[in-house]
């Protein structure tokens, strides 16, 4: 299915101009080599460009290479020269080492390099007579490797040297650029279209296209993951050589579909707005249309982050279905219209993840979009735990489920997949997020800048259990804010833990180093009926120095008619949740509560 999806996109990515023309290749160009006429190096000129990028929380203006087509690039292993080559090893023969430059190594790699792309490129430019074109010749007849190992040119560009694309102009004519001479590019359409017709291949029906056409033996590199490649499809062990099938002709993509899905692929990796991280795995998406509002609005419903502060509500159509979309029934047609969106419009999501060899593809989800978003819309009004809460990116909760010491630790690939895969489809969330979700809050420490007990974890914890509810076919049992009517003993539990520690701290006008919930919080919340006799005790204490103890010892006594006195034993994963919720619905509302009063005396 993705295969033929990435084909059926190129064709999109075709018509508006986006992708390649056959039988070319796009290279970053870092420098321009200056040869005069008679193929001397005059210069090597920086050919970079100057751009704003985000560098970790502030944006730089850098460097970056110019993107310029050239003949399609080989990528065979070994050595193997391109027409109008760009790598430095191919083209100077020299290897940069810390103490400079050699024409020697082990292997002699450089000096075959060079051989390879002396002799591949005079017999290219043959009979062609053009200014750059002449002077590239001379370049190579004249240029000898051990003879330049202490060229100031080449040593001036230093550990860069290894990394950087070449180009090559004539000196004072940095305008005249050879891979765009009209002769050059003339031989080169002759040259190709000559390689394609000779083409030996062993020719089947196309998996893909279910063409009769030449099957290709190797696939084009993926680019973005590892310096030299991936592939999406490859077979290099015997035991995949079905029936004598050596390497990818065991897949049955013919060449033409190969080019055409790679292509494709290459160009959604190059772009930030059509990709994602999800810790190890990469997920990338694109509509099967060429008008990229689709990605605008998905990207802003799904990866967004309006939870910071001083961050603006976003005006999308997210925001604008996300109070109907609590209605589950609301139909699809009504949600379309809101934008004036094709609701046949199908979407594509997958995620990739690299492996020492190829890529592989961990999930793929093909939707019409107006459900995308539907969905979405559905698991945000899940999340949100007051009427004007703030909707939560993936990026939020993928970031909440790991320990407030070691943000950098990365979740496991199949959680991630699973809590998509929720998302995407309206599924409920896999039992593993609301344990996560749940063991953070009981074992994270709260920081003078980081809450372990924050609106994203708990609204995880209240999706979980409201979604398992509404796939069981019952009412949701949890309400947008406190529901003083829930007669559920892990939810008044916490409860009463709010109360509780509401008193602690009202009772000591200075900070507390340590609180009930820091002591008690985690054991009261699996064990409530060995904690909460302790706590009570405690609380007399507090309730009698508080300022609102009257009225907090009102709200004692109702919880406890409500759970008729007796506290359970244990609690099971879903009740804790309950109990997390109940904890903090009621502490949002005395602080609330509190507030008021504060604003009543002035």
């Amino acid at each position: 299915m993705l295969i033929s999806a990435l084909h059926g996109y190129y064709d999109i990515l075709a018509e508006a101009g986006k992708v390649l023309p056959k039988g070319y290749s796009s290279v970053k160009i870092h420098y321009l080599i200056a040869l005069s006429e008679a193929g001397e190096i005059k210069g090597i000129i920086n050919y970079q460009k100057n751009e704003i990028r985000k560098i970790g929380k502030k944006e730089k203006e850098v460097e970056v290479p110019r993107e310029e087509i050239l003949p399609k690039r080989t990528e065979k292993p070994g050595i193997d020269s391109n027409y109008i080559e760009h790598r430095p090893l191919y083209i100077f023969g020299l290897n940069f080492e810390s103490n400079g430059f050699s024409a020697q190594d082990k292997t002699n790699k450089a000096i075959k390099s060079h051989g390879a792309f002396s002799s591949v490129n005079l017999a290219f430019i043959e009979g062609i007579d053009s200014p750059i074109v002449n002077a590239y010749r001379n370049f190579i007849l004249n240029f000898k490797p051990e003879e330049e190992t202490e060229n100031p040119l080449l040593l001036s560009l230093g550990k860069e040297y290894k990394t950087a694309g070449f180009a090559f102009c004539l000196e004072g004519r940095t305008e005249l650029l050879l891979h765009k001479d009209s002769q050059l590019k003339e031989k080169w359409r002759q040259t190709y279209r000559e390689m394609e017709e000779n083409a030996e291949e062993l020719s089947a029906q196309c998996a893909v296209s279910g063409e009769i056409a030449p099957v290709s033996r190797l696939h084009n590199k993926i680019k973005g993951f590892h310096a030299m490649g991936s592939v999406l499809i490859g077979f290099n062990n015997e035991s995949e050589e079905s029936y004598g099938n050596l390497q990818a002709y065991n897949s049955n993509i013919s060449k033409n579909v190969m080019e055409r899905y790679t292509e494709a692929l290459n160009y959604l990796l190059a772009r930030k707005e059509h990709k994602q991280s999800l810790d190890e795995i990469t997920m990338v998406y694109f509509a099967m249309d060429k008008n990229e509002g689709y990605i605008e609005e998905f990207n802003d419903a799904m990866f967004d982050d309006l939870n910071e502060a001083n961050q603006e509500e976003a005006d999308t159509l997210l925001h604008k279905i996300g109070q109907e979309a609590a209605d589950f029934n609301l139909s699809k047609e009504r949600l379309s219209m809101v934008e004036k969106l094709d609701e046949n419009v199908v979407f594509y999501m997958f995620g990739l993840k690299p492996n020492a060899s190829r890529l592989a593809v961990k999930f793929v989800y093909r939707q019409k979009f107006a459900d995308i978003l539907y969905h979405i819309a559905q698991h945000q009004e899940d999340l949100k735990l007051y009427e004007n809460g703030k909707k939560i990116s993936l990026w939020r909760i993928m970031h909440e489920l790991k320990p407030n010491t070691n943000k950098k630790l990365e979740n496991d690939p199949a959680l991630a997949e699973k809590i998509l895969n929720a998302v995407i489809n309206g599924y409920p969330y896999p039992t593993a997020l609301l344990e996560t979700a749940v063991r953070r809050i009981k074992t994270d420490q709260d920081t003078d800048r980081y809450k372990k007990i924050n609106s994203t974890r708990v609204g995880i914890i209240k999706a979980c259990l409201n979604r398992a509810q509404r796939q069981r076919g019952k009412k949701e049992e949890f309400t947008l804010g406190l529901n003083e009517e829930s007669y559920n003993e892990a939810y008044l539990c916490g409860r009463l833990f709010a109360v509780l520690e509401k008193a602690q701290l009202g009772a000591y006008s200075e900070k507390l180093n340590r609180t009930i919930k820091d002591a008690y919080f985690a054991s009261a919340c699996a064990t409530p009926a060995i904690i909460f006799p302790k706590l009570m005790k405690l609380a007399q204490y507090h309730l009698a120095k508080a300022e609102y103890g009257s009225s907090m010892n009102y709200e004692i006594g109702q919880i406890m008619n409500r759970m008729g006195g007796a506290f359970p034993s244990t609690l099971p994963l879903a009740e804790q949740g309950k109990f997390i919720l109940g904890y903090y619905q009621q502490f949002f509302k005395s602080y609330k509560k509190a507030e008021n009063n504060e604003q009543e005396d002035n």
